[in-house]
């Protein structure tokens, strides 16, 4: 960082590769919100029952964890502290939905614990993100 607080190159790397994680995530919230009748039931029928089951609250911290994960690269971009705040929010609900998904359904039964690689890089991620936006925010970048 120069002392006008301009980013580095890393800034807009990092910034950019969080945006595209992130609007991945938008677009699987998206699939699994909108899925017809007929997508379900291509789905083996463990998996049918883990979408019909899987409750309000469930659902409600996976929106809050993608879009709010969008929103805040967004931020994170436009080098507004609003961002780090935002991040915290997507983080509280990545670690909901992932509450729900390691301990109170069995989703590991039913795709198997190689299958659970990805949502803990959506966890580890979203920490990075969480610790990356504060350490732009103490460095001056984001006002």
């Amino acid at each position: 960082m120069t002392d006008n607080n301009k980013p580095v190159k890393s800034f807009w790397v990092i910034g950019s590769i969080a945006l595209i994680w992130n609007a991945l995530g938008v677009m699987a919230y998206l699939e699994q919100a909108f899925m017809t009748d007929e997508m379900k039931a291509a789905l083996p029928e463990d998996q049918q029952a883990l979408y019909e089951n899987t409750p309000i609250w469930v659902t409600t911290a996976f929106a809050i964890a993608v879009w709010g994960g969008l929103l805040a690269c967004i931020l994170l971009l436009m080098k507004k502290a609003l961002a780090k705040n935002i991040f915290i929010l997507s983080l509280i609900g990545i670690i909901v939905q992932m509450i729900y998904n390691f301990f109170i359904s069995n989703a590991i039964d039913v795709y198997g614990p190689g299958k659970m690689i990805m949502p803990l890089l959506v966890i580890v991620f979203g920490v990075f993100l969480v610790w990356y936006s504060k350490k732009c925010a103490d460095d001056g970048i984001l006002s």
